[in-house]
C-alpha cells in the first residue's frame, strides 16, 4: 500500500525537475587567439593587469586621491549602485514566488438580524436575533506547483540580471578610474603647456622691446618690428587657448570627482616622467572573458535570455495552483481554539492553454529573437575589448618611438632658432627666418608635451581595456543576492 503512495510522489518530484531552458553555450568568439606579438615586444618584467589594483598601478599620490574621491562621490557611480539594489530586490521578489505565501486572518463580528427575515410569521414583531462570530485562519491564497520550471526560470532570469547589474557597476567604476586619470594627465599637460607659453611670451615681449629700440635707432626696419609683434600676439593667442582648454578639463574633472577642486592642484610628477605606472602584460584574449566586466555583463544577460526561453516554453503547459486555509470559527471567543471549531479547505486550480491566437508562440519567438540579439551584443563586446587592447598595445610602442623622434625634432628646432638668431644679428638673413624658427620651436615643444600626455593616457587605456585589477567587487555565477 505504501509503495502505491510513493509512486505519485516520485512522479511529482520528477516533474518538478523539468526545465525547458536551453543549455548555455558560449557563442563563437570572432577574434584571434592572441594579440599582435610585435605590439607586445619590449615588455620585459610586465605584469598582468588583473594582478595590479589601481592604487598600486598609479604612482602619482595626487591622482590616487582624485580617484578615491571620485569613487566615493561620483553621482553616476552612486546611481549604478542603486541600480544593483533595485535588481537585487527584484530578484528577491521573483524568487519568493517559488515558496507558498501564508497569510494570517483574524476577524470578530457581532450581527443583529430581524427574526422576520428568517421566519415570515414574525414579520409584525420587533424580535431580532443577535449573534457573534470569531474567526482565525491561516490562508495560502495561490501557490503554483512549478512542474515545468516556469517560476524557477523567471527567478533565475532575475538573478542573472542582478549579476549583470553588478558587472555593469564594475564596468562603470573602471571607466570612471580611467576617465579621472586621462583627465588628470590632460590638465597636467595643459599646465606645462601654459608654463611654456608664458615663458615664450615673456621672451617674445623682450624681443619686441629690443626690436622697438632697434627700430627707433634706425638699425632695423618697420617690417622686422611688425614681425616681432606678430610673434607676441601668436604666443598670447596660444596661451589663451591653453588656458581655456585646461580650465574646461578642470570643470570636467570636478564632475568626475563629484565636487570642486582646489584652485591649483598640488605638484605632481612632470609629464616627461614616463614611469608613472608599470608595464602591463596583455596576456591572452581569452583572459578578457573573465576580466572585462562589460563582457561578463553581456554573458549574464545572455544566460538570462536562456532562462526567459525556458519560462516561455513552460507557458505551453498547464499551470497548477493550490489554495488552502486552516483555522477556527466560533460564536464564543472562549471556545475559539477547540478541536470542534476547526475549519479547513484545500483546493486546486488548473489553467490549461487551449487557444490564445498564437500569443504564447509569439512570446517564445520574441524571447528567442532577444537571445539572438544578445549573442550579437556579446560577440561585439568581445570584439570591442580585443580592439581596445590591440590599439593600446600599438599605441604603447608607437608613442614611445614618436616621442623619441619628437625630442630630436625639438632639439633640432632649438638649434635652428639659435642659428637663425645669429644669422639675423650678423646681417646674413632677414627677420622672417627668425620668426619661422621660433614659431616652429614653440609648436614642436607643445607637441612634445601633448605626445607625452597622450602616451600616459594610452597606458591608462590599456589598464582599463584589460579589465583592471583585483580591487573591483568580484562575483561568480553561483553568487546569490541576500
Amino acid at each position: 500500500m505504501r509503495k502505491h503512495l510513493l509512486i505519485p510522489l516520485v512522479c511529482a518530484c520528477a516533474l518538478a525537475a523539468c526545465n525547458f531552458a536551453p543549455t548555455y553555450r558560449q557563442p563563437e568568439l570572432p577574434v584571434a587567439d592572441h594579440f599582435d606579438m610585435s605590439a607586445t615586444a619590449g615588455a620585459a618584467g610586465a605584469r598582468l593587469a588583473a594582478e595590479i589594483d589601481w592604487e598600486t598601478f598609479f604612482a602619482d599620490p595626487q591622482l590616487k586621491l582624485l580617484i578615491a574621491t571620485a569613487l566615493q562621490r561620483n553621482r553616476d557611480l552612486a546611481a549604478s549602485v542603486a541600480r544593483i539594489e533595485q535588481a537585487r530586490a527584484f530578484y528577491r521578489i521573483q524568487n519568493a514566488a517559488r515558496l507558498p505565501q501564508v497569510n494570517a486572518n483574524a476577524s470578530a463580528t457581532r450581527t443583529k438580524t430581524p427574526l422576520g427575515s428568517i421566519e415570515p410569521q414574525f414579520n409584525e414583531t420587533d424580535v431580532s436575533v443577535q449573534f457573534n462570530q470569531f474567526n482565525v485562519q491561516a490562508v495560502v491564497s495561490s501557490f503554483e506547483l512549478d512542474f515545468w520550471g516556469r517560476v524557477r526560470n523567471v527567478s533565475e532570469a532575475a538573478r542573472l540580471r542582478y549579476l549583470a547589474s553588478v558587472e555593469a557597476q564594475r564596468a562603470f567604476r573602471l571607466s570612471l578610474i580611467g576617465n579621472v586619470a586621462a583627465n588628470y594627465y590632460a590638465i597636467r599637460s595643459g599646465e606645462e603647456g601654459i608654463a611654456l607659453a608664458e615663458r615664450t611670451l615673456a621672451s617674445r615681449r623682450y624681443a619686441l622691446e629690443v626690436a622697438k629700440l632697434r627700430l627707433d635707432a634706425g638699425v632695423t626696419s618697420k617690417v622686422d618690428y611688425e614681425q616681432a609683434a606678430i610673434l607676441v600676439t601668436q604666443a598670447q593667442t596660444q596661451l589663451a587657448d591653453l588656458q581655456r582648454s585646461t580650465a574646461q578639463q578642470r570643470n570636467q574633472l570636478e564632475v568626475l570627482v563629484g565636487g570642486p577642486l582646489q584652485d591649483t592642484l598640488p605638484p605632481g610628477p612632470p609629464i616627461v616622467d614616463a614611469a608613472q605606472f608599470g608595464v602591463l602584460d596583455p596576456g591572452l584574449p581569452s583572459a578578457l572573458l573573465v576580466n572585462r566586466p562589460d563582457i561578463l555583463q553581456a554573458e549574464q544577460e545572455l544566460r538570462a535570455a536562456d532562462a526567459d526561453i525556458g519560462a516561455a516554453r513552460a507557458d505551453f503547459f498547464p499551470r497548477i495552483a493550490l489554495t488552502g486555509n486552516f483555522g477556527y470559527v466560533s460564536a464564543e471567543l472562549g471556545n475559539l481554539f477547540v478541536p470542534g471549531q476547526q475549519v479547513w479547505s484545500v483546493g486546486a486550480l488548473v489553467n490549461m492553454p487551449i487557444f490564445d491566437a498564437g500569443q504564447r508562440q509569439a512570446q517564445l519567438a520574441q524571447t528567442r529573437a532577444r537571445r539572438d540579439e544578445l549573442v550579437a551584443n556579446y560577440q561585439h563586446a568581445v570584439q570591442t575589448a580585443f580592439r581596445e587592447v590591440s590599439d593600446a598595445l600599438v599605441g604603447r610602442q608607437r608613442y614611445k618611438e614618436q616621442i623619441a623622434a619628437q625630442e630630436q625634432a625639438v632639439e633640432a628646432q632649438r638649434q635652428l632658432a639659435e642659428t637663425a638668431e645669429l644669422r639675423y644679428l650678423n646681417g646674413i638673413s632677414i627677420y622672417l627666418e627668425v620668426v619661422d624658427a621660433r614659431r616652429n620651436l614653440f609648436a614642436a615643444e607643445q607637441q612634445l608635451i601633448q605626445l607625452r600626455a597622450t602616451a600616459l593616457q594610452n597606458g591608462v587605456s590599456l589598464y582599463v581595456a584589460l579589465g583592471g585589477g583585483p580591487d573591483a567587487p568580484q562575483t561568480d555565477g553561483n553568487h546569490q543576492p541576500n
